[in-house]
């Protein structure tokens, strides 16, 4: 049977990787690049691997590079921290790997549990993530945020899902979305977008309409509401600092 690496990448994530290597068990390897975390992140993983990489932080897609180069086997299953294999998932990975078709990578559902709700609407599931993939038949991107994965070959999807426990509280989303609202408008700002009152008015406003009515986010209930709220505010902060970082520019 293939053999297969299981790959994650961490930064004071004591509160979930526990949770996330226990599901990863069953890999033949499981390789984690770690950029020095400060908590217990580090001592609780090597109590299921002995390969724990140390790397300065050098954005999403870089980080998850080097955690692919690093993976022993062909077969490589890339997951976050905060996010959990299921059991049907891990034997459906087992039964298409062994059939050895023609795919040489596969997007697998993602189901995201939101403020304690598992979200069925709002554009978030299924949310199909490339993560199932040959070693040499990809690489991913430099992006510093919302990293891709590229693929040399076909792709298959699978049924199964990865459970994503993204924001368990309000606290969290938004110390998240402050990090992630400046590397996005510092990618923006690297790729010479400029700023316009549409950025700032009308796409927050377009992302809440999107994804509390026409993508069903009320059926949801208060999270659904909450999460196209916080969506659309988030767009917004992400397009303030673009205007503040070309604002900074020496002119």
């Amino acid at each position: 049977m293939p053999r297969i690496s299981a790959i994650v990448i961490t930064y004071n994530e004591e509160k979930n990787i526990q949770r996330c290597l226990e599901s990863l068990s069953w890999a033949d390897e499981i390789v984690v690049v770690d950029s020095f975390s400060q908590d217990r992140t580090k001592d609780i993983a090597s109590s299921f691997t002995d390969k724990i990489f140390d790397l300065e932080w050098q954005g999403f897609g870089k980080q998850k590079e080097i955690a692919r180069t690093k993976a022993s086997y062909d077969w490589v299953l890339s997951v976050d921290a905060d996010e959990v294999v299921s059991e049907k998932l891990r034997e459906e990975i087992k039964s298409v790997i062994n059939k050895n078709d023609s795919s040489d990578g596969y997007y697998i559902p993602r189901r995201s549990n939101f403020l304690g709700r598992w979200i069925k609407h709002s554009g978030w599931y299924p949310d199909y993530v490339l993560r199932l993939f040959r070693k040499h038949q990809t690489r991913f991107d430099d992006s510093p945020v919302h990293e891709k994965l590229i693929l040399d070959g076909k792709a298959g999807f699978l049924r199964n899902e990865i459970r994503h426990y993204t924001d368990p509280d309000i606290s969290h989303y938004l110390l998240k979305m402050d990090k992630y609202t400046t590397l996005s408008a510092k990618k923006l700002l690297a790729e010479g977008k400029s700023l316009t009152l549409f950025d700032l008015l009308f796409r927050p406003m377009a992302i809440f309409f999107k994804m509390y009515l026409f993508k069903s986010g009320f059926l949801d209930g208060w999270q659904g509401f909450l999460l196209a709220c916080f969506s659309s505010f988030h767009v917004f902060v992400k397009y303030a600092k673009l205007w503040h970082l070309r604002k900074s520019l020496p002119s």
